[in-house]
């Protein structure tokens, strides 16, 4: 009976751990994107870090060459990923090639860094919906996913911290550092200029 009840147990754990994917996004400051899909039901962890480039061991003081990314956990009887591409593609200026809100530079470009034939295919249609529906070129490209560098500890879950922002633009005193910089960074307001009602995560 033990080893029955072993059995069982390890069965229901395997079919749990198959319903966990993964997606992995650009989408300008990694903090931004690990805020808004940390609340959003399904999804289990989100990670930021670096991924894109072809350097070892990627930095937040040298990371030429990758893109700030996060990597999201979900589990897909809850979200789909298809789900979790729109949400964020209606979350970012999908129009903008060279960077994200006030983060400039390749490092902030947006992303979809896809697994497998079937998320790039899942992703490529959502971005020509996307395109379809603001009438205009989205330029977030569909990338095969290259490895994925989490980012210093200091940085996970840093939307949490009244620490002093480490961006150039950020605020030189303790508060709610993140929202001040978020806010300063004009993200918010320009998703909403973007899309509207459609927009997600706005604050």
């Amino acid at each position: 009976m033990l080893r029955l009840a072993l059995a069982l147990t390890l069965a229901t754990v395997g079919v749990a751990e198959a319903k966990t994917q993964k997606a992995v996004l650009a989408g300008g400051c990694f903090w931004c994107v690990e805020s808004n899909f940390e609340g959003v039901k399904g999804v289990r962890d989100v990670i930021s870090g670096y991924t894109g480039g072809s350097s070892a061991n990627p930095t937040y003081d040298n990371h030429e060459g990758h893109y700030e990314a996060v990597q999201i956990t979900f589990d897909d009887a809850q979200i789909s990923y298809g789900d979790v591409i729109d949400k964020f593609l209606h979350s970012t200026d999908v129009v903008d090639a060279g960077g994200q809100f006030c983060d400039r530079g390749n490092a902030y470009r947006s992303a979809i860094f896809t697994l497998d034939a079937g998320q790039a295919a899942t992703a490529k249609d959502a971005v020509a919906k996307a395109s379809a529906a603001l009438g205009q070129k989205v330029v977030t490209p569909v990338l095969a996913a290259k490895k994925f560098w989490p980012a210093e500890a200091y940085h996970q879950n840093y939307y949490k911290s009244t620490d002093i922002v480490l961006t150039r633009r950020g605020p030189k005193e303790k508060r709610n550092a993140y929202k001040f910089y978020r806010e300063a960074c004009g993200r918010d307001a320009r998703v909403k200029q973007l899309w509207g009602s459609a927009a997600e995560f706005v604050h």
